[in-house]
């Protein structure tokens, strides 16, 4: 699933490539994604014009001069593809190389009158897009209870002492993948993170020290920054409309890495994994404590 670096390089992708352009029409191959598509109500967007595009925790908003917006997760195999009128085929997403052969999992189709083409291709169909009035976004279920953005100010020490609070019995890996704690973390940068802040992904809330609860707001930062940065992670062919791979991944110092010796200088250990509530977890039980 794509986390929040991953999503606003799409979003930034999708910005260069249709901001401003009007939709001409839709046509809805499968209707039935993770939420069922009302066919009447999409095609009432045909003449509407894209004003914006923006990203909240890993939900995209495409906002159009109808006072609607539409409302996409990208769930597991979500992406975007854009043809342009020499049917170029330009990426805004991940996974796999997009061919001609995946267009069975082509859902839906926006046409552009500036000829473009934008598609909405999930194979496992766990992505969804909504449509619900501009006016309703911050009241919108999805969206409602999302904690702070962690580049944000407000995702501060004042801020994550104050949350924890009567959550001490919770594992430090369970907190930073909670959305209404902090909005956008996956299991690939928490397990990132926690490496850099040398914190265990096991350890009690109520172990941290002011000094670890610092740790991880300022790695959390510096490590999406650099992430977004270097275009995601491509874990498995990420590349934005451009056709430009995400780099991060070669910056991963545990995710994935069970076995291989830990990155830090004079450390001898291997990356271990477990499972912290159905997840994989990568850490060093030296230097994670």
């Amino acid at each position: 699933m794509p986390e929040l670096p991953e999503v606003e390089v799409v979003k930034k992708s999708l910005t260069k490539s249709i901001k401003n352009t009007i939709i001409k029409k839709i046509i809805i191959n499968t209707d039935k994604l993770r939420y069922k598509i009302d066919k009447i109500t999409f095609k009432k967007l045909n003449g509407s014009r894209i004003t914006s595009i923006y990203r909240r925790s890993k939900y995209l908003f495409i906002c159009l001069d109808c006072e609607k917006t539409l409302l996409v997760h990208l769930g597991m195999t979500g992406k975007f593809i854009i043809l342009t009128k020499n049917n170029l085929r330009l990426k805004t997403s991940f996974y796999h190389n997009t061919s001609k052969k995946d267009d069975k999992h082509n859902h839906i189709y926006f046409y552009f009158k500036n000829d473009l083409k934008l598609i909405y291709n999930d194979i496992r169909k766990f992505g969804f897009i909504k449509i619900i009035k501009t006016k309703n976004i911050l009241k919108n279920k999805h969206v409602i209870f999302l904690g702070p953005e962690p580049l944000t100010k407000k995702f501060n020490e004042i801020y994550f002492k104050s949350y924890i609070k009567r959550k001490e019995q919770k594992k430090i890996k369970n907190l930073l993948m909670d959305q209404k704690f902090v909005s956008g973390l996956g299991n690939i940068y928490v397990n990132e993170i926690l490496f850099l802040s040398k914190i265990s992904p096991i350890k009690k809330i109520k172990d941290l020290s002011t000094p670890e609860i610092k740790k991880i707001i300022k790695f959390t930062k510096i490590i999406l920054k650099k992430s977004i940065k270097e275009g995601g992670s491509s874990i498995k062919n990420f590349s934005n409309s451009y056709g430009s791979q995400g780099k991060f991944q070669q910056f991963f110092n545990v995710y994935g890495k069970e076995g291989e010796k830990c990155t830090k200088k004079n450390c001898k250990r291997l990356i271990k994994k477990i499972t912290v509530s159905n997840r994989s977890s990568f850490f060093c039980d030296k230097c994670q404590k």
